[in-house]
């Protein structure tokens, strides 16, 4: 991935110059599955640690994959794992994805992470991100706030309540809504709702919230009619459902059309 498609990602999010971007979810921890998506035109892909079964090794390499491809890789963090947001960065992630972030103590930590001096403190070390920015250490140091996105997960009733102090954060460049945990938080564990009324209003509410402080919105889609309804709203950065949703999806469609191309009649010459 060239720093001039790096800076495009990152400056679109940022300054929200874009009708809304969509990206693949990774969670099947290998690399030439996140290569194959990169194939596709999504605008970015997301791998996802969190849930997923990646490893930093194996990340670091989908990583490079997505990167070679022209796209830019995005990665989620386990919870609190602060510490490999920052090697995802080194890794050449060209943004990280925390979730439950639920005040502006865990965005402080975040941004810690992964900004350098003087947002945050990361460590320096970025030897593959140098290989795909093809920058100059010192450019890159200079660059790296610019170039990387630092999105924090809003999903609990603790973050919507604390919603403005974490967009106020220094370095917070955009929230993530998770509609899944979100609907879990509001419903006291009684429903599995992301696609709900109330979700739909509270993304409205954290839409609204990210327009005051300037700050850009992502969320996850669970395929694409929900993020399409996500762009329509207004949003920057869509997820249109996983990589095992998708695969599953694909395969179900090929085996109706044949079984309903089979039941029509035999194809096949006398």
């Amino acid at each position: 991935m060239s720093t001039s498609t790096s800076e495009a990602f990152a400056e679109k999010l940022k300054k929200r110059k874009t009708d809304g971007m969509i990206s693949a979810w990774i969670g099947i921890p290998d690399p030439l599955l996140a290569n194959f998506f990169a194939q596709e035109p999504f605008d970015a892909v997301v791998i996802d640690l969190q849930h997923g079964m990646w490893d930093i090794a194996s990340a670091a390499t989908a990583i490079g994959q997505v990167r070679l491809a022209g796209k830019p890789a995005v990665a989620r963090i386990p919870v609190g794992d602060f510490a490999s947001a920052s090697r995802l960065l080194d890794a050449g992630a060209s943004g990280i994805i925390a979730p439950m972030i639920n005040s502006a103590s865990d965005a402080e930590q975040f941004v810690k992470a992964t900004k350098y001096l003087p947002l945050g403190e990361r460590s320096w070390g970025p030897a593959l991100a140098l290989n795909y920015n093809g920058l100059s250490p010192d450019a890159y140091l200079k660059s790296a706030n610019q170039l990387t996105v630092t999105i924090a997960m809003v999903e609990t009733r603790a973050a919507l309540e604390a919603i403005d102090e974490i967009l106020a954060v220094d370095g917070i460049d955009g929230i993530f809504i998770g509609p899944s945990d979100l609907s879990i938080a509001l419903s006291d564990g009684a429903a599995l709702a992301p696609n709900s009324a109330e979700i739909d209003r509270v993304m409205a509410q954290a839409l609204e919230r990210c327009q005051h402080h300037g700050k850009f919105i992502c969320a996850f889609g669970s395929d694409g009619v929900r993020a399409g309804q996500l762009l329509k709203l207004g949003f920057h950065f869509v997820i249109a459902g996983g990589d095992s949703a998708q695969l599953r999806a694909g395969a179900r469609a090929a085996i109706t059309t044949a079984r309903e191309t089979a039941a029509g009649g035999s194809t096949k010459q006398a």
